[in-house]
């Protein structure tokens, strides 16, 4: 069923790469408009013009901005730049994200703990309060779709920190879903297993540790984005209008063992 998205506006942090990239290709062919941000500029005109090749008739509008999500203040300017680019957003996609250390939690560095943090943790809930509040002052419903993983569902090595702010987003999905579902604003999880991406590129570029994780899942292989990009489609849709607080995983069945 095509145009399952026309009318709607998404913001998608991280947008311009791997899940993000996939999502926003996804909600453009269903006729969304879509804000997609990253922290450089020439990353987001690469994936605009990458993105605009792929453009067929019903698509919708597309826009993208360079936003570094782990400071508070373009946080603020993002949400507004694609309000004031393409209409009132009532999809907010968090799926920005980080790992700058790969080892043992007794050796990260502070500065590295603190920056997962900011990125992964409190720019989702940075855009979500922004977003949320726009929205329920406008009395218009929504979905806001926070991409976890499933390593905030099991213990992490070498990616404590990561973990960590995964398993904290799923605590904000459900806390947010409570708190917002009166004002009609869904709020889901999505939970990837190992997919192929360059944040998972540590894992992905080692045949060992690549093993470790394919081999304790179900479809023993690594996904791919356009894998999970469809449920995003489907959280986003007016379709999954009775669904809120849940995380999704997409891990080729890693959390089943």
């Amino acid at each position: 069923m095509a145009g399952r998205l026309v009318g709607k506006t998404a913001l998608i942090s991280g947008g311009t790469r791997g899940i993000g990239f996939a999502m926003a290709h996804a909600m453009l062919a269903e006729g969304a408009n879509v804000m997609i941000a990253s922290r450089k500029q020439e990353g987001v005109d690469q994936a605009i013009a990458l993105l605009e090749a792929d453009r067929q008739p019903g698509w919708g509008k597309l826009a993208g901005m360079a936003a570094h999500v782990g400071e508070a203040a373009q946080c603020m300017a993002l949400a507004k730049a694609a309000e004031d680019r393409l209409g009132l957003v009532d999809v907010l996609v968090n799926n920005a994200g980080t790992n700058p250390f790969f080892g043992p939690l007794l050796q990260i560095p502070e500065p590295a703990f603190d920056k997962t943090f900011e990125v992964n943790l409190k720019s989702a809930w940075r855009l979500s309060v922004s977003i949320a509040k726009r929205l329920m002052a406008e009395k218009h419903g929504g979905s806001i779709i926070n991409v976890a993983s499933v390593l905030g569902r099991r213990a992490s090595p070498l990616q404590g920190a990561y973990g960590m702010t995964k398993a904290a987003l799923v605590s904000l999905t459900q806390t947010l879903a409570i708190e917002l579902g009166a004002a009609n604003i869904r709020v889901n999880a999505i939970a990837p297993g190992l997919i192929d991406t360059k944040l998972a590129s540590a894992i992905t570029n080692s045949d060992e540790l690549q093993k470790t994780f394919t081999d304790r899942t179900g479809l023993r292989r690594v996904g791919q984005p356009s894998e999970v990009a469809p449920l995003a489609v489907f959280l986003a849709a007016d379709e999954s209008g009775y669904i809120t607080g849940a995380t999704f995983p997409v891990d080729g069945g890693f959390l089943a063992m």
